[in-house]
């Protein structure tokens, strides 16, 4: 796919769909042994909150748009306004979602575009200081 001026989007740029299921893939993993994030995620399996970021950042970098036509406007600080996220949490999720960024081996312009992204976009969750 490509942007309205015709440059290839990120999406395209790093390899598609397989590049977006490994990233998301290593960062569950690392939810997985962080009790402490883990905490916010209710399911039992991650399974599916692996498939909705996954279809969330294949979207967001212009990729299919499976996750708007299953689930609607992605409404980030709505869907996640039930959950206490603190500064910790934000941080602990950055840390998760650097090294599965780091384990990708991106080149780097696209991987400073994406870590600056979810900076940005962790940040904003950010809702509770207690």
């Amino acid at each position: 796919m490509s942007d309205s001026q015709g440059e290839a989007s990120l999406f395209d740029r790093v390899g598609g769909h397989a590049t977006f299921v490994a990233l998301v893939d290593a960062f569950y993993a690392g939810v997985a042994g962080d009790p402490e994030l883990r905490a916010l995620y209710p399911e039992a399996d991650l399974g599916p909150a692996n498939e909705r970021l996954r279809m969330f950042l294949e979207q967001y970098w212009g990729g299919p748009h499976s996750y708007s036509e299953l689930r609607g406007h992605p409404r980030l600080r709505i869907r996640h306004a039930p959950y206490a996220v603190t500064p910790d949490q934000r941080d602990r999720w950055l840390r998760h979602m650097n090294a599965a960024l780091d384990s990708l081996d991106l080149p780097a312009a696209e991987a400073d575009e994406f870590r600056d992204y979810v900076t940005r976009a962790a940040s904003f969750m950010v809702n509770s200081f207690a």
